[in-house]
């Protein structure tokens, strides 16, 4: 990099970059990937535009890696950081975050942070969270206890602490998520208040949230930025949740000539964005913009009027009109080109507007996904793979997130072989190829999955059923990789797991068992709930539980019930009551895996 004189580091923020490079150094090996560098600087308190890392990673590649290594030391990012610390877009937020835009400090609020470690929050973004909770929940009963919460105290941070405004709030993002009869509503002993924060953080992971290194006792004593972080995961998914090609019709103007949904799905996000931010300001008689740094401020909150027009236009295109008929269209108040917007640019909510109107495009076209691929999109989510998984076939593509994901499972992978983004122009498809060819042999061996007729240009073409056939198996050999941690390195297999369910049902003295993971009476969930009731006694209200001559609606709603207690008691579970309803030998499997898991622990 060209020479300069770099800010110095403070003893504590050296300390807070060891504890943001060690979340994202998964392997612990003391070096991190380029394309890894942009979760990085979020971790170190320091966001920077796509572009602006991409700049970073190119010049790094031409002069900045000393060892010349193709990866990133703690050192070298140390290098690095100092030097855009020293840049405008630093010192803009860093004065932001020393109070100057609405920015709270707090101190090290994790079990992981190093002492003294300063985290940091928007008191615009907990004025708007308030506000959207007290409106969502102000006729919920079992809510009156903390709702309307004051914006302007910490009214959130303690409302969260028992766990059912959490719980309230998954379902409404995405409802039936929780059985409402799960929800402990009286008498909050602390251990009751457990297993309701246990319950939404394990449903919360199950929409996929990333909730790593986010424990009950983070949100039982109110850690603002955690909270916040949370937070924000569930109404996101909640606002993208019901978007659907068939309610946006206007998202075929985005194609240009002979170019299909499926083509217009490749480009990147902030290519799709651009796109489609053009089109109405184009609409609007606005001169087009060529990027999202520049021409727009989005992360330079400057107080710039001119290059913030374009918001107004783009805002008042897309405007609603009248929800009735004869009511007036919202119109934006052009007035506002006379003022500085910096403080409301700077509102948290806003910068993440950006993103929603990405994940808006791309959840537009993801219309058709199966209830197996959305399992397994937020499986991957919430192991916190980057990039965020949107689509499970065209975001698998170059292999990264399936690389990441042999790390978790504990499949060592030589990122020197990796291609990383951002890819040439010319032959960015081989290096993605390459990337894929490297998946599948690692499948082969070291991780020795079955990988018949699968090939390296499947999953680069998005081939759906061989794709989904990797992505099982590394869901399957992570969860058995739990239960192989927990048993002294003992492998697990679906006979040790159906023997351990049958004889643990038997010494509680239940009378249900299960011959497999195929058998028709699971559809009951009978022995589902009476395996919880063994694992922790006395859990079940069994005057919820139906038996005998079952109705589909008395399964369902055991399964519901019963999916939603295993989270209550600690078990991580991904699948949703109709897998046990329909008998889904897979998702059967990864539920009584999990009890077992959690079974394992209390011994």
């Amino acid at each position: 990099m060209d020479e300069m004189a770099t800010t110095q580091i403070s003893k504590d923020e050296l300390d807070e970059l060891k504890e943001a490079f060690a979340k994202v150094d998964l392997n612990s090996n003391g070096f991190i990937c380029d394309y890894e560098l942009h979760e990085l600087f979020k971790e170190a308190n320091m966001p920077l535009p796509g572009y602006k890392v991409r700049e970073i990673i190119q010049k790094l590649m031409l002069d900045g890696d000393r060892n010349k290594d193709g990866k990133i030391s703690f050192d070298e990012f140390v290098y690095i950081f100092q030097e855009v610390k020293s840049s405008d877009i630093a010192k803009t937020f860093r004065k932001a975050i020393n109070r100057k835009e609405g920015i709270c400090a707090l101190g090290g609020t994790s079990e992981l942070s190093s002492e003294g470690t300063q985290h940091s929050y928007s008191e615009e973004e907990k004025y708007a969270f308030v506000n959207w909770i007290n409106k969502a929940l102000e006729n919920d009963p079992d809510c009156r206890h903390v709702i309307p919460m004051n914006p302007n105290t910490d009214d959130l941070f303690k409302a969260v602490g028992d766990g059912i405004v959490l719980c309230k709030m998954i379902n409404l993002s995405v409802p039936d998520t929780i059985d409402e009869r799960a929800i402990n509503k009286k008498k909050l002993t602390p251990f009751i208040i457990q297993e309701n924060l246990n319950l939404a953080l394990n449903s919360a992971s199950a929409i996929g949230c990333h909730v790593v290194n986010i424990g009950a006792e983070d949100l039982r004593a109110g850690k603002p930025h955690l909270v916040l972080g949370l937070l924000w995961q569930i109404i996101k998914i909640g606002l993208f949740a019901d978007i659907e090609l068939s309610r946006n019709e206007a998202l075929a103007a985005l194609l240009r000539d002979g170019e299909t949904l499926e083509e217009l799905m490749k480009l990147s996000p902030e290519e799709l964005l651009l796109r489609w931010a053009n089109f109405h300001l184009e609409n609007s008689g606005w001169q087009k913009i060529n990027n999202f740094s520049a021409d727009i401020k989005l992360i330079d909150f400057s107080n710039s009027v001119k290059d913030s027009k374009a918001y107004f236009h783009l805002l008042n295109q897309i405007a609603p009109k009248g929800q009735k008929e004869g009511e007036p269209r919202i119109d934006i108040n052009m007035s506002g080109f006379n003022v500085s917007i910096a403080a409301l640019l700077n509102s948290t909510i806003l910068q993440n507007y950006c993103q929603f109107l990405i994940n808006t495009i791309i959840f537009t076209i993801l219309t058709g996904e199966t209830r197996e691929e959305r399992t397994f999109r937020n499986w991957m989510n919430s192991l916190g793979v980057n990039p965020h998984v949107n689509h499970l076939y065209a975001d698998l593509q170059d292999a990264l997130v399936i690389l990441q994901l042999y790390e978790r499972i504990k499949v060592p992978v030589d990122w020197n072989k990796v291609n990383k983004p951002p890819y040439p122009k010319l032959g960015a498809n081989m290096k993605k190829l390459e990337n894929c060819n490297y998946a599948v042999e690692l499948g082969k061996h070291p991780a020795k999955f079955s990988l018949v007729g699968i090939g390296g240009q499947d999953l680069n073409d998005g081939n759906q059923t061989l794709t989904l056939a990797l992505v099982w198996q590394l869901m399957r050999r992570y969860t058995l990789n739990v239960l192989e941690d927990l048993g002294d390195g003992q492998k697990a297999n679906d006979d040790i797991i159906v023997n351990w369910v049958n004889r643990t049902l038997s010494e509680a003295g239940k009378s249900t068992s299960i011959q497999s993971f195929k058998d028709k009476t699971i559809s009951s969930s009978l022995a589902v709930v009476d395996l919880i009731d063994a694992i922790q006694p006395g859990c079940i209200n069994y005057d919820l539980v139906k038996s005998g001559n079952l109705t589909e609606d008395d399964k369902h709603n055991n399964a519901k019930y019963a999916v939603s207690m295993a989270r209550r008691i600690g078990a991580r579970v991904y699948a949703l009551p109709e897998d046990l309803v329909e008998v889904k030998p897979k998702m059967v499997m990864t539920v009584f895996a999990c009890l077992m898991g959690r079974g394992m622990k209390r011994v």
